[in-house]
């Protein structure tokens, strides 16, 4: 496996794909790489490593596809539960404190690297039992894998898939199907599934809270940065973020500032 690509293809490839999305292949992982492009290369009927580089440089569609194929998806529902604690007793009371008087009455929150949509919904189900009327939410969920998308768009999730979502939870938000559970309509139009590449803007404006937790660490510095900051600049002016707790911001240089809470740390954008 390891022959099929030569150094000067490794090289090639490997900076193809950071300048196209940011992600970072070294010696260590190189494997990975090797692996996906001999699966796409079979997929297309194509022998010769320099004609599907060719062919992705004019193929936007393409290009997708081997991205999608080069990340990793691993994710479940209420990962990482500290976090969503977090969420719930510190980040979102401040939320809508700074929300009171302005007329303001919708919780913005980005779900950036969403994967098969486990964490979107977690945060769903979390805020349609916590925000007090008239508050209401929206959540943006998107990924640069458009075959994780699909899935978290359909909503719906195999048994082996719903461990750790509490039994209330299920009840309320779920109905059970065949061989698993389908997320409720009333959750999955609140929350809206895109494609986007985290190299780009958003475009999205005055988010109260973004999660991107366990993405950052596919970056090089350079790369880390430049995805911080457009964070920044997408949130509002009393805002949080979430990153992977094998994540952080130390020795970057970025406006956020270090928030630890009684149930986990996180970052805040704060402007006056």
């Amino acid at each position: 496996m390891a022959d099929f690509l030569s150094d000067a293809d490794f090289d090639l490839f490997r900076k193809l794909i950071y300048d196209e999305s940011g992600i970072t292949f070294s010696e260590t992982n190189r494997s990975i790489l090797d692996s996906r492009l001999k699966e796409r290369l079979r997929e297309k009927q194509l022998t010769d490593i320099h004609e599907y580089h060719k062919m992705i440089i004019s193929d936007k569609e393409e290009m997708k596809l081997l991205l999608d194929s080069v990340t990793t998806n691993l994710t479940r529902f209420f990962r990482n539960q500290p976090h969503f604690d977090a969420l719930v007793n510190y980040v979102i009371p401040h939320v809508l404190e700074t929300k009171k008087g302005k007329g303001d009455t919708v919780v913005r929150i980005w779900s950036a690297g969403c994967s098969t949509g486990e964490e979107p919904y977690t945060i769903a189900m979390i805020l349609e039992d916590i925000l007090p009327k008239p508050y209401t939410y929206e959540i943006v969920a998107s990924d640069i894998s458009l075959k994780s998308l699909m899935v978290g768009r359909q909503g719906f999730y195999d048994e082996s898939r719903i461990g750790g979502i509490p039994d209330d939870y299920l009840k309320r938000f779920f109905i059970k199907t065949g061989s698993g559970y389908q997320m409720s309509s009333d959750i999955m139009k609140k929350i809206r599934f895109d494609y986007h590449n985290l190299k780009n803007d958003s475009g999205l404006r005055n988010l109260d809270v973004i999660f991107c937790r366990n993405v950052l660490i596919y970056f090089d510095e350079a790369a880390q940065l430049g995805v911080v900051n457009k964070f920044y600049d997408d949130l509002g002016p009393h805002s949080y973020l979430f990153i992977g707790h094998s994540e952080s911001l130390f020795g970057m240089d970025t406006k956020f500032e270090f928030l630890k809470t009684d149930w986990a740390c996180l970052y805040q954008k704060n402007v006056s």
